[in-house]
C-alpha cells in the first residue's frame, strides 16, 4: 500500500479527525482483525453479527496501531494522544470509501470478476496469462467480499501494472456495492447457476444480482461473458462484448478439446486476431472456459500470442480446488473440498469418472444455500454419480442423505454417514492402492480438515 497521511483518510471517508496533531505519523496498510495487526496500520473496526469491533480498539491501539476509525461516540478524556482516532457514520462504508479513493491512485487495467462458478479458478487463470508480461496483483485467498475486495484494493503498489479482483455475492447489491470500489476496465461473468439461490429466489434473479457488474464499468470498458450459458446470452449491454465458449457465436471459440485426464486438457482458442493451441495444466473440460475468458483478458491488454499460450501453461490450481494429491502405491485424492455447488460437483464428478484407476469413490457433503432445490439437487449428485459408473459414493451430512438415496437408486453403491469422524474410519479402509477419491462439499462442512486427515495417513 502506498501511504496515506490521516489527513488524506479524514478526506477519502468523509470523516472527523478528532485529535489532530502535527506529525501524525502515515499509514501504509489497514488491519480489520485486532489479531492480526501490523505495527503503524489503521484499525478498522468491524461490526458484525455476534461481534463489534469497537471494543477491540484500544488493544489495537496497545498492539501498535497508529489509530482507527470509531463510529462510537468518544469522549477527549478516553483519546490516547500518541494514536489518531478517525470519527465516521458507518466503519463498513468508510472502509469501501478508502478503497475507492485509493483505486483512483492506479491507472492501470483492473479485471472484474464474478459468477456463480469458477470465479477462482478464473481470477488465477487470467493473472497466469497476464503475468506473462505484465506485474499483475490480484485478490489473494477468498478476499472476495465487502471485507476481502476493499483490503485487496488497498494493496495496491506502484510496482503492479494490472490489477485483477474477484467478487463475490449472495445477495442484491452486494455486487453493484463491490464495483463501487474496483470500478473495472474489464467486467467478467463466468456463468450464472444455483448458487445462492436460497436468497435470490430464481436463476434469473441470479442473473440480475450478477449483472451489477456493469454499473460501474468503465464508458470505454469490455465485457467478457461465458457463451454457452443460455441466461448470459440474454445480456445486451452499451459495452463491446466478447463472448467465450464452444458455440459457433463466441468470439473466442473453443475448439479441438482433448481431455487428459488429471493431467490437464488441451484445447484450440480462435479469436478475429489469432489461434491459440494451448495446454491447460489442471484436470476437467470446463478449465477451457478459464482459459479462452483469459485469452479474451490477455488480447484486450494487448499480450502476444506466446504471452497467452505461455500464461495459461504456467496456471496453477489454488488451494482445495480440484487440487491432485498422489499419495504411494497410485491413490489419488482430487482436493475439491473448498466450495460447492451442483454445477461443480457434476464437473468434479466427471473428472474423477475419467481418471484412470481401479477405484473411483466420490465422498461428497452437503451442499447450502440451494432452498427448496436443496433435496432435489442433492439427489441428483448421487444419481449423477451413479450413472457416471462411480464405484462407491460416500455421503457426509444431513443434506448428503438425499445423495446417497440418488445413487443407490439409479444402481450405484452408497454409504451415508452423520459426521466426518463417523467416515474417516471407512473412508481410510477405502482409500486402497490404485484409488481415485474425490473430496468435496460445501465450505461449511470443512470438508478440508477430511482431506488433510487422508493426506496425513500417507505424506
Amino acid at each position: 500500500m502506498r501511504s496515506m497521511t490521516v489527513g488524506e483518510i479524514v478526506s477519502a471517508v468523509g470523516g472527523t479527525w478528532l485529535n489532530p496533531r502535527e506529525g501524525a505519523p502515515a499509514v501504509t496498510e489497514v488491519c480489520t482483525d485486532s489479531r492480526k495487526l501490523t505495527p503503524g496500520c489503521l484499525f478498522v473496526p468491524w461490526v458484525g453479527e455476534r461481534f463489534d469491533g469497537h471494543d477491540f480498539i484500544e488493544e489495537a491501539l496497545q498492539k501498535g496501531a497508529a489509530g482507527c476509525f470509531c463510529a462510537r461516540e468518544k469522549t477527549p478524556q478516553t483519546l490516547r494522544g500518541d494514536r489518531f482516532y478517525i470519527q465516521v457514520p458507518d466503519t463498513r462504508l468508510a472502509l469501501r470509501d478508502l478503497a475507492a479513493a485509493y483505486r483512483d491512485r492506479f491507472h492501470i487495467p483492473v479485471v472484474q470478476i464474478t459468477g456463480s462458478v469458477g470465479k477462482t479458478t478464473t481470477k488465477e487463470m487470467i493473472a497466469a496469462v497476464l503475468e506473462a508480461k505484465l506485474r499483475v496483483w490480484k485478490t489473494p485467498e477468498n478476499y472476495n467480499n465487502d471485507i476481502g475486495t476493499p483490503l485487496t484494493l488497498l494493496g495496491l503498489a506502484p510496482e503492479h501494472q494490472a490489477a485483477v479482483i474477484e467478487t463475490g455475492m449472495n445477495h442484491f447489491g452486494e455486487i453493484a456495492y463491490l464495483g463501487a470500489m474496483v470500478r473495472p476496465d474489464i467486467a467478467v461473468i463466468t456463468n450464472i447457476g444455483d448458487a445462492h439461490i436460497e436468497f435470490l429466489g430464481s436463476r434469473e434473479g441470479i442473473l440480475k444480482a450478477k449483472c451489477e457488474i456493469f454499473q460501474s464499468l468503465k464508458p470505454d470498458g469490455l465485457v467478457i461473458l461465458n457463451g454457452d450459458d443460455g441466461l448470459l446470452d440474454t445480456v445486451d449491454v452499451p459495452f463491446p462484448t466478447v463472448r467465450c465458449g464452444r458455440s459457433g457465436h463466441c468470439q473466442a471459440r473453443v475448439t479441438e478439446t482433448a481431455d487428459h485426464g488429471i493431467e490437464g486438457i488441451s484445447c484450440t482458442v480462435t479469436t478475429e486476431r489469432d489461434r491459440y493451441c494451448l495446454t491447460i495444466p489442471a484436470p476437467g473440460e470446463h478449465m477451457a472456459y478459464s482459459a479462452s475468458i483469459a485469452v479474451a483478458v490477455g488480447e484486450a491488454l494487448g499480450l502476444s500470442r506466446e504471452e497467452i499460450v505461455r500464461g495459461v501453461g504456467n496456471y496453477r490450481s489454488p488451494g482445495a480446488r480440484m487440487r491432485v494429491v498422489r499419495l504411494p502405491d497410485r491413490r489419488v485424492i482430487l482436493d475439491d473440498c473448498y466450495n460447492a455447488n451442483p454445477q461443480s460437483v457434476a464437473a468434479a464428478l466427471e473428472i474423477l469418472a475419467k481418471t484412470e484407476c481401479d477405484q473411483r469413490i466420490a465422498v461428497l457433503g452437503d451442499v447450502g444455500e440451494l432452498g427448496g432445490l436443496s433435496e432435489r439437487a442433492h439427489y441428483n449428485m448421487g444419481a449423477l454419480a451413479a450413472m457416471l459408473g462411480i464405484d462407491l459414493v460416500a455421503a457426509i451430512g444431513p443434506r448428503a442423505a438425499k445423495i446417497a438415496d440418488g445413487a443407490v437408486q439409479s444402481g450405484g453403491a452408497a454409504l451415508h454417514f452423520a459426521t466426518k469422524e463417523e467416515a474417516l474410519p471407512e473412508l481410510r479402509r477405502q482409500l486402497k492402492p490404485n484409488t481415485a477419491m474425490l473430496v468435496k462439499a460445501s465450505h461449511a462442512m470443512r470438508f478440508d480438515q477430511l482431506s488433510e486427515q487422508l493426506r496425513g495417513d500417507f505424506e
